[in-house]
């Protein structure tokens, strides 16, 4: 997958407007309404991380989760993290977070 410019990807940060870009990688915090729904929402990530072959980095600090997407193997930010952040979003929201 190509590596976005800076301009791709401020584009591409406004269809994820809860997400920020950090460095080379964007960043969400999910507050979900308890601690088993936040594991929930993670196990549903992890589904979709698995079929798009393309994994985030999850800290879990109670309901709250902290995701950060970045493609390693290409060294920056790519199509691929927009679209699985966009999946997160569909997910997050599905379970009031």
């Amino acid at each position: 997958m190509d590596l976005l410019d800076d301009s791709a990807v401020q584009q591409r940060l406004a269809g994820v407007p809860e997400w920020r870009r950090e460095g080379n990688e964007i960043r969400r915090k999910v507050t979900a309404p308890d601690f088993p729904t936040a594991i929930r929402i993670v196990d549903e990530i992890a589904v979709e991380a698995e079929k798009m072959n393309h994994h985030p980095d999850i800290d879990i600090r109670w309901r709250t989760l902290h995701l950060a997407l970045t493609t390693h193997d290409a060294g920056g930010l790519t199509g691929n993290d927009f679209a699985l952040a966009a999946r997160i979003d569909e997910i997050a929201a599905a379970h009031g977070a």
